[in-house]
């Protein structure tokens, strides 16, 4: 009898024993073991691609120490939300009782808002935060949330892996039982599945179906079953990361006809065109940057339109910014300027003040004590230009920026030339 449960929800598993995968967490010797062993359980946020058992994990956790385990998505849950389940939360929590979970899918999607709003509950113990990201929690989680939080990171699923579980799931699901499963082949299934758990159960169950009687696995019957079932372009999978990929460096290497081709393949699967602008934006400051101002400015206004028409229009405003930054020219000079001073200031042990001249005084005791004495007002010298030292003492001349070969920064390194006579 069929059931209208997906088998990847079937398959969830009840125990360390039957998770597929990640030994390096689960394994004898992993975290997850001592987890469950002593019960001492810090906040934790699973980062790794689609479906290799992140929610599975922070599931099973919970299940295996029976306690409370509410759960937010980070895509429909606001401030509100965050604040009703930790009230929830708080309630549940009876006197030296172990915190409950609170469990926030793709946590990356929350803003710093919302994620402010946890701090409080994690740092008094009335929560132990579970979050699951696919994004490097590092950049899309606020710093004094990650450094309550312990990241462990999950591997895509190897051939091996997803063997285990196509065993596992032949053996144990009661409706592949009945049915009958004949394995002849597995180098498609495995291949499409690109080491995501979930989607080879989806495939099982496609396959289930579109056919009667005994299921036969063989290359054959998987790809004639995928043809109309999964895009080229899986927003969610690993090929997201390698045509983003290949968009930005087709961009970034100046060949137009192959920064729309990776576009189309971008919207042709479903990709959000928010995320496209966005991309676009960074390429114009990081790789065209001076050598072409006015592509920021086009690449803000491709950000802009695409928020107020969306799809199918999108398309447009996307494809002429994309040819527009493709097809001009390159200069990465600003973005190596400011990682070279960043580099500089976190390493510079000495705490340099500010010269005098150029501090603010907005009070009498700060013009008593030289603040802003000798300051030069450069809008009353001729050219709007008048010599003085801006840095700090021990680093009169230090050069962080230096104009790239294109006519833009050409231009600009003549006018520093002029203006500070060799000094940069």
């Amino acid at each position: 009898m069929r059931t209208n449960i997906p088998l990847a929800e079937r398959m969830r598993p009840r125990s360390l024993d039957e998770y597929v995968g990640q030994t390096h967490l689960v394994g004898e010797e992993g975290v997850f073991r001592r987890f469950i062993e002593t019960g001492n359980v810090p906040s934790f946020i699973l980062w790794g691609p689609p479906g290799v058992g992140k929610t599975s994990l922070a599931r099973l956790v919970a299940t295996v120490l029976d306690r409370p385990f509410f759960t937010l998505s980070a895509v429909s849950s606001g401030v509100k939300e965050v604040r009703e389940v930790i009230e929830q939360a708080r309630k549940s929590h009876f006197f030296n009782s172990p915190a409950p979970f609170l469990f926030i899918d793709e946590i990356h999607r929350f803003n710093k808002a919302q994620q402010d709003s946890l701090l409080g509950a994690v740092e008094q113990g009335v929560i132990t935060l579970i979050g699951a990201t696919t994004e490097n929690p590092s950049f899309e989680v606020i710093s004094p949330l990650l450094s309550r939080c312990q990241v462990y990171t999950l591997q895509a699923m190897e051939d091996r892996d997803l063997q285990r579980l196509l065993d596992r799931a032949v053996s144990t699901d009661t409706e592949l039982k009945e049915r009958g499963v004949r394995i002849e082949q597995t180098e498609a299934l495995f291949r499409f599945s690109g080491g995501d758990a979930r989607k080879l159960l989806n495939i099982i169950d496609i396959l289930c179906n579109a056919t009667e009687g005994e299921i036969v696995i063989n290359d054959k019957n998987v790809t004639e079953c995928l043809q109309q079932n999964i895009a080229l372009y899986d927003k969610n999978g690993e090929q997201h990361y390698d045509v983003i990929s290949a968009f930005i460096k087709s961009v970034r290497g100046s060949d137009p006809n192959a920064a729309i081709y990776y576009l189309a393949r971008m919207l042709a699967g479903g990709e959000d065109p928010k995320f496209i602008a966005r991309r676009l934006v960074i390429l114009a400051s990081e790789d065209i940057g001076l050598a072409n101002p006015n592509a920021l400015l086009l690449a803000n206004a491709c950000f802009d339109t695409v928020h107020k028409i969306g799809m199918p229009e999108a398309r447009i405003p996307l494809a002429e910014a994309t040819i527009y930054l493709a097809t001009s020219p390159k200069s990465n000079s600003a973005y190596m300027a400011v990682d070279a001073a960043l580099r500089f200031v976190e390493h510079d042990t000495t705490n340099r003040p500010v010269p005098l001249h150029i501090r603010n005084a907005p009070t009498q005791l700060m013009k008593s004590l030289g603040y802003a004495k000798n300051y030069k007002y450069a809008h009353d010298f001729e050219d709007h230009f008048v010599e003085q030292e801006f840095m700090p003492a021990g680093m009169e001349g230090k050069k962080f920026y230096t104009p790239a070969d294109n006519p833009k920064e050409r231009e600009i390194g003549q006018r520093i030339e002029k203006y500070w006579k060799g000094k940069y």
